[in-house]
């Protein structure tokens, strides 16, 4: 039996505060979706008692978000005295978009549709829907979180909690949904009301000034001896720190994509699938790693695309979040960074490109700005949103690859099937999405349709992509 968590910090980091800030932009929405596709209709009762009984061991489930008064960026997590589950857990039945019988596309518009509606911030940010009706007495569960509560790792983690990895028997007993103690977090003992909250706000501040005193305390005395001891290093890795930071925060004039270069709250939801086996194999015949491979394929898909509308494009811009996750931070949560960083499109050469991309990313996490991810942003959030809304927009798409589940998943009894993940465009033109589960990678694409109204061409060209990179397989 998994053991319940306590969140890292009841105080959301200045990274999440960028993200929460931001949404009074309709087109800045931080919203995650999970679709799991499942082989028949899991038993109600015994899915609402398993989902209530993971509200009692996760953080955030039963929590929503506060700001204390005069600390407008400075966010914590507060019990919802209020919390109904019936409010964040629901079914439907589908009605086909065509056809006798619902199917995948019914459930994408679903989600998609869900995606767009964003959250009552007055409530514990995620809603899940039971899906049924599907064809061959199949069903989904579409899964809704908010970015704030978890990362793509982290919600790999919480599957723990929510899925079975053995098929259930018989005899199995069902899940009691009684409250375990201190599975919440302190926030469950946040202060109530503005002054509480304001009062408990300076402590945090206090605390955290004096953490940082004692830090600087233990590292002050040898970063000094140092600095005299090699001026000249130490005035070059200031340089190179600062010329980072520079690198990470940069203003761009424009979206590097000629035609993609429009953006509106218009979407589409649309997947893909690849085997997994065959893209570590084509990745690693260059020396490359499955991320570069996730690239690779979308370049090559971007590259088509382009040549379509008759474009010529060398290189675009992404935003990839970068994982900041260490052994001692709790499952769940979310530690990650965002980094905007150019790529290689124009190369027509699968393998070539590979390489590139591989030389890019090494360029990209030896970055010192990452050292400094918190700083960073907690002077970005001094800055006019507008600033970092137009950071965002001028990103012509985002990536991210989610390590996944290499074993077979069981929700109420049921197996799951296949599980496809979306991510927020925030501002960019499109947002692919990878997450691996039992062989395959299993890929969402979250496309602005403003900015790529012909999203069919756009899905066959990104399936061509991948198609020139498993190529590669010996």
């Amino acid at each position: 039996m998994t053991k319940p968590i306590v969140r890292d910090n009841d105080y959301l980091s200045q990274t999440d505060a960028i993200m929460w800030l931001i949404e009074s932009d309709p087109l800045l929405h931080s919203t995650i979706v999970g679709v799991a596709m499942l082989d028949s209709v899991p038993d109600w009762s015994t899915l609402a008692e398993r989902i209530e009984h993971v509200t009692h061991q996760v953080p955030g489930l039963r929590d929503k978000v506060a700001a204390p008064p005069l600390h407008p960026t400075m966010l914590r997590w507060v019990a919802d005295e209020h919390f109904e589950l019936a409010y964040h857990l629901r079914r439907e039945v589908l009605t086909p978009l065509g056809g006798a019988e619902a199917g995948i596309n019914d459930v994408l518009e679903f989600a998609r549709k869900s995606s767009a509606k964003g959250f009552d911030r007055d409530r514990p940010l995620w809603e899940f829907t039971l899906l049924e009706g599907l064809a061959k007495g199949q069903a989904a569960l579409v899964m809704k979180v908010h970015h704030v509560l978890t990362d793509g790792v982290g919600s790999v983690q919480l599957a723990a909690y929510l899925f079975d990895f053995e098929a259930p028997t018989a005899n199995a007993a069902r899940v009691r949904s009684t409250p375990v103690a201190g599975a919440s977090t302190k926030s469950a003992n946040a202060p109530v009301g503005a002054l509480g909250l304001f009062g408990d706000a300076v402590s945090h501040d206090l605390e955290a000034a004096a953490k940082m005193v004692r830090r600087n305390a233990t590292s002050a005395m040898p970063k000094l001896l140092h600095a005299l001891a090699h001026p000249q290093q130490t005035a070059a890795d200031t340089v190179d720190l600062v010329r980072s930071v520079g690198r990470t925060v940069a203003l761009a004039r424009s979206a590097m994509s000629p035609i993609m270069t429009k953006r509106d709250v218009h979407s589409r939801f649309d997947v893909i699938d690849v085997p997994l086996a065959k893209m570590r194999a084509a990745t690693h015949s260059v020396g490359a790693s499955l991320n570069d491979g996730f690239l690779a394929g979308i370049t090559g898909g971007m590259r088509r695309y382009h040549d379509r509308h008759g474009a010529d494009v060398d290189e675009l811009r992404v935003a990839m979040p970068i994982s900041l996750r260490a052994d001692e931070h709790q499952p769940g949560g979310n530690h990650v960074t965002v980094m905007r960083f150019k790529v290689p499109v124009g190369t027509v050469d699968p393998a070539e490109r590979l390489r590139l991309l591989h030389d890019k990313g090494k360029e990209v996490r030896a970055e010192r700005a990452l050292e400094y991810t918190e700083a960073v942003a907690g002077a970005l959030n001094l800055l006019p949103k507008q600033v970092i809304a137009t950071m965002l927009k001028r990103v012509d798409f985002l990536a991210s690859n989610v390590p996944g589940v290499p074993v077979q998943m069981y929700l109420g009894g049921v197996k799951v099937m296949r599980f496809y993940p979306f991510g927020p465009t925030a501002g960019s033109a499109v947002n692919i999405t990878l997450m691996s589960y039992r062989g395959r990678c299993y890929i969402g694409a979250n496309i602005d349709t403003t900015a790529i109204p012909d999203h069919k061409m756009f899905m066959r060209c990104l399936k061509a992509g991948f198609a020139e990179v498993l190529a590669l397989a010996p």
